[in-house]
């Protein structure tokens, strides 16, 4: 049975996660399931000149993202779907939610370790960091999200159910959850569109993470959607 969402994803991701905690809100309120599959940056960009297009940290990031894929891809072997999106969940928080995060560590056992045993995963699964085998088929679903979109894009993408693919929305910021489903009926509805293919402005604040400095709590007031008053959006 096909998933309502399926939702590819890469966990050094920040624009990922803030789109992948929205979608999740979303779940809660409309009881979608949501496939979580993966998309690799790293494979996404292996034949890219990381020194000559990226900052100096970005091939690191991107490498840590794919050794966590290849530990995500076991849990799916060894623990089903559900263990992914819980081990996804955790993960995304201790990367993009903790004050001052160790960026350094991200695809290491020593920053592992303790997210499996969150996750309520065995702590054998750190052997996977380095397990090759599981990069075909992340390589796998890293191409089947970009036959979806097309090869110009990121991450995240999303499909819904057997019909439009899409990357994106790229949020800096969770909308209140009064505002989450609308958003979702937006993005959806636009997305269904037989003949769209873009919308996109390059003006975008940072993403509201402690990971970029940010405390989304105090960062998160803005006006809601009918110009009314200011408010908390997270």
């Amino acid at each position: 049975m096909t998933a309502d969402v399926r939702f590819w994803f890469d966990p050094v991701c920040p624009f990922a996660w803030l789109t992948s905690e929205w979608v999740r809100e979303v779940q809660r309120q409309r009881e979608l399931s949501v496939e979580w599959r993966f998309i690799s940056l790293r494979l996404l960009n292996k034949d890219v000149d990381y020194d000559a297009q990226f900052p100096p940290d970005y091939e690191a990031g991107h490498t840590a993202g794919l050794r966590l894929l290849r530990v995500c891809s076991q849990v799916r072997d060894d623990h089903g779907p559900e263990a992914v999106a819980r081990l996804y969940e955790v993960l995304g928080h201790r990367i993009h939610d903790a004050e001052q995060a160790a960026r350094e560590v991200r695809g290491t056992a020593e920053f592992l370790a303790p997210a499996l045993e969150e996750a309520g995963l065995p702590a054998d699964l750190v052997s996977a960091l380095d397990d090759t085998a599981h990069d075909a088929r992340v390589q796998a679903e890293t191409d089947e999200a970009l036959a979806l979109t097309g090869k110009d894009v990121g991450t995240p993408i999303i499909a819904v159910a057997d019909g439009p693919g899409f990357f994106g929305p790229v949020i800096s910021r969770l909308p209140a959850p009064e505002d989450a489903v609308r958003l979702w009926d937006h993005v959806v509805g636009l997305a269904s569109f037989p003949g769209f293919a873009e919308l996109k402005r390059s003006l975008r604040e940072r993403p509201q993470l402690r990971s970029f400095g940010v405390d989304p709590d105090a960062a998160g007031a803005e006006e809601d959607w009918h110009g009314g008053s200011r408010r908390q959006h997270r």
